[in-house]
């Protein structure tokens, strides 16, 4: 038999906290949001890592009661808790002048000092026999068509088996007698990467000079990328240009936003090569020629024009399409880095590349045009 302090049906879901709290004369405390902090990311997209730089701030006086992990988490966004776990552990982090403990709990006020950048275990990723498409070898880089599915190089909070197989670092260290080391171990020769369900071309370097010399030419936007993807809905313009900036979105951590006026710097050209009108919606194909290299910017950049990249639920793309047969659906992305222009940095020499659509993309072409 029901108890008589049950709720009505149909509302048995419903909370109660507030109202059971209210009787006892308690109020919901609302805490005060942590400020971010305003000075430079910690992690960069390439390059050395700083080991030696040093930032100095006082804990907001929001951070009372807060661990001090969980207040780093949060005044420093693009960084993940785990990261700044790694940085108390290593002792880079001070507070009040003494060794900070992850547990700690802030009152405040304190000076916090966290000296260079979190530093990840070593990966040991194993030499792996796996198939690559390289369209470019010489002894200093190499140009590798990756297929979608491969992640570039495994995160340091995988576990063991996890970090050790299936990805393009793995691959790269069977197939090259040597890779720069600029990356660090847990990312041998990577230059620049591209999302897990992105294909297409990535540049490798062999040896520390060159990398060096590729992550200047990448900063100062010698190298030209361009992508192909397909896009829900039809683009207005047939060429449109997105500046907007580009920062980890703090309550989906998976996730980047352009919603954040801290962002970092981010410019997309948007071309229009097709507009498909087909029995299973609007789509535009577009050439996307990116100025910078931010984490998900195509991917970010086509949401915020109300028109994400097909396959892309992350951000708002359907998971299906309307008539579609389910065997014709994408499980990835349909983004594809599909050209890549610069100046040998050793040689001098242009290099001029190109990757046609992987199979599965030109399939879903196909079916979306005949269906």
């Amino acid at each position: 038999m029901p108890s008589k302090n049950m709720l009505p049906k149909g509302q048995r879901r419903r909370t109660v906290k507030p109202e059971y709290r209210a009787t006892r004369g308690v109020e919901e405390p609302t805490p005060p949001p942590v400020p971010v902090i305003d000075f430079d990311d910690l992690e960069e997209d390439s390059g050395a890592t700083d080991t030696t730089s040093s930032r100095t701030f006082n804990a907001d006086p929001a951070a009372a009661n807060l661990r001090l992990d969980q207040y780093l988490a949060q005044a420093i966004p693009d960084i993940s808790r785990a990261r700044v776990q790694l940085l108390i552990e290593a002792g880079q982090v001070r507070v009040d002048g003494n060794p900070a403990k992850p547990k700690q709990k802030l009152r405040g006020g304190e000076a916090i000092e966290i000296e260079g950048t979190p530093q990840p275990p070593p990966l040991h990723a194993t030499p792996e026999d796996i198939p690559l498409q390289i369209l470019h070898e010489d002894k200093y880089l190499a140009v590798i068509d990756k297929p979608a599915g491969m992640m570039v190089h495994a995160g340091s909070g995988a576990t063991e088996n996890a970090r050790n197989q299936g990805t393009l670092v793995n691959a790269l260290l069977y197939h090259f007698n040597k890779l720069s080391t600029t990356g660090g171990d847990l990312r041998p020769g990577i230059v620049h990467r591209l999302d897990k369900q992105t294909s297409g071309l990535i540049l490798v370097a062999k040896d520390d000079s060159t990398h060096r010399k590729l992550g200047e030419m990448f900063s100062q936007r010698h190298v030209a990328k361009t992508y192909l993807a397909l896009l829900h809905g039809h683009l207005k313009k047939d060429d449109t240009t997105v500046t907007l900036p580009i920062a980890r979105d703090l309550l989906r951590r998976t996730r980047m936003t352009t919603r954040r006026a801290d962002g970092r710097t981010a410019v997309s050209h948007f071309h229009v090569l097709e507009r498909l009108t087909t029995p299973h919606g609007p789509f535009t194909l577009v050439e996307v020629r990116i100025e910078t290299g931010r984490t998900h910017q195509i991917r970010v950049h086509a949401q915020s024009l109300g028109h994400p990249v097909v396959g892309d639920t992350l951000y708002g793309a359907p998971h299906l399409i309307p008539g579609l047969a389910p065997n014709l659906h994408l499980d990835r992305n349909f983004l594809h880095a599909a050209h890549l222009s610069l100046t040998h940095p050793q040689t001098h020499k242009p290099l001029d590349l190109h990757a046609p659509l992987p199979v599965e993309l030109e399939s879903f072409l196909k079916a979306i045009r005949t269906n």
